[in-house]
């Protein structure tokens, strides 16, 4: 009792750290529904991609491009193993870090047992980041071995029904693996601002909203949603001089 009343604040900010970050993932997956955002908008792209990629014979390019994208993960999943390292590197020598850190002017001071949980949680976060993105790069090895198996464009006892189907079911699983990418950056974003936590509580409390702003203004009303939900179908009227006329 004695503890968690000398950390009380500490505590809160905890709290208020997993509403945001937990709240924030509901929200956008209720809200992403019914509403046109990047998740969304970039699902309806993949199903006319699949079903594209049906039409051709060489899918090559559609192959270098899982492929592309299996790699950015896996580039995020070796840099959350090195940053997990770099973390159990300071949390070996906490009193070191902590004596450095009271150095450091507007730091709030804290006890190296605090010091320890605060390195501890945010360990955790970027184990969390690492198997959402190695889950990531195996779906992207599953729609690899959908796009192996699509049926060729010339198979005629193929039905339009069953392409259909398939188009449908490889576009949901690169969104599935899509997904799961995303979850693994919005780690990164929360783990910075677990970052302030060192600092100040009532700091690290302001960054994780603003993560949530920042993360809101991105997926629902970012310039690229705009261009990507905005397509023109007509080309545009010529202007009319009217000096001419």
């Amino acid at each position: 009792m004695s503890f968690i009343q000398a950390n009380l604040i500490h505590i809160l900010a905890a709290l208020w750290f997993v509403i945001c970050w937990g709240g924030y993932t509901r929200y956008a997956t209720w809200k992403g529904r019914d509403t046109a955002c990047l998740a969304s908008v970039l699902h309806l792209y993949r199903e006319d991609w699949m079903r594209r990629m049906l039409l051709r014979d060489n899918r090559i390019a559609d192959a270098s491009v899982i492929g592309n994208l299996e790699r950015n993960a896996s580039f995020f999943a070796s840099s959350t193993l090195i940053i997990l390292a770099g973390i159990l590197t300071v949390l070996g020598s906490s009193e070191r870090a902590v004596s450095l850190l009271a150095d450091i002017p507007m730091v709030q001071q804290a006890s190296q047992g605090m010091s320890e949980i605060k390195l501890l949680c945010l360990a955790l976060v970027f184990v969390y980041a690492f198997f959402t993105f190695s889950w990531c790069m195996r779906q992207y090895n599953f729609a690899a071995i959908l796009v192996g198996s699509a049926p060729m464009a010339g198979e005629r006892h193929v039905s339009e029904l069953e392409r259909k189907a398939f188009a449908n079911r490889a576009a949901r699983v690169i969104s599935m693996a899509a997904n799961q990418f995303n979850f693994g950056l919005r780690s990164y974003y929360f783990g910075m601002s677990m970052l302030a936590w060192f600092v100040s509580p009532w700091l690290f409390m302001l960054m994780s909203a603003g993560v949530v702003f920042v993360l809101y203004r991105r997926e629902f009303h970012s310039d690229v949603l705009d261009v990507m939900v905005y397509t023109p179908t007509e080309a545009p009227l010529p202007e009319v001089n009217k000096e001419a006329a």
